[in-house]
């Protein structure tokens, strides 16, 4: 971590965007962080091409769907997905338990890493990131879903959603238990209230 430059920025530039969640061919079926961020039956009808269009357009939208970290370079080299609770499928998840009214409450729910870059604290950098990121656009509190894996070790696939040490190093608190599961592991409902949102 000591020596690296990283500035986190919000997620306006589709290439930088694309370099981080988009796939090697543009034909094929990736995830491109759309999964929580628009409804089921829309992410399940877009296919390919169409799902980085897709995209291009959240990119355009004020807040635009995310924040990326750069190096000293001007590198992307990471990315969180943040955005209100209420644009995403968080709003109406079953498995994660929804504390109060979805104003002014944000979730982050994706945090990656560029291979070659692990390691030195850009995951810290992007979470932090996207907190000031939710707090400059008025949120109140923010919350994310990551695992609690008890210190063991997590299939980098399924990293994406963070620790909850990691969560806890940034000053969230658990709020509640979850039903959802991933790699083996609960998942916890991690908070942290913000203020002046």
């Amino acid at each position: 971590m000591a020596g690296t430059t990283i500035e986190v920025r919000p997620a306006t530039v589709f290439a930088d965007v694309a370099t981080m969640v988009g796939p090697k061919r543009p034909d094929a079926n990736v995830c491109w962080c759309l999964s929580y961020r628009i409804p089921s039956k829309e992410n399940l009808t877009l296919s390919g091409p169409a799902r980085g269009d897709r995209v291009r357009e959240l990119v355009e939208l004020d807040p635009p769907p995310g924040v990326l970290a750069y190096d000293a370079d001007g590198e992307v080299v990471g990315w969180a997905a943040v955005h209100p609770r209420a644009d995403t499928t968080f709003a109406r998840n079953r498995r994660i338990p929804h504390l109060d009214d979805d104003e002014g409450v944000w979730s982050v729910w994706c945090i990656r890493v560029r291979p070659g870059h692990r390691g030195r604290g850009i995951s810290h950098r992007l979470l932090a990131g996207a907190v000031e990121f939710a707090r400059d656009h008025g949120a109140r509190a923010i919350e994310g879903y990551p695992v609690d894996n008890a210190g063991k070790k997590v299939d980098l696939t399924m990293a994406y959603v963070g620790t909850r040490s990691l969560f806890e190093k940034a000053g969230f608190e658990k709020a509640a238990d979850t039903t959802s599961v991933l790699n083996g592991f609960p998942r916890v409902l991690m908070r942290l209230e913000l203020d002046g949102g």
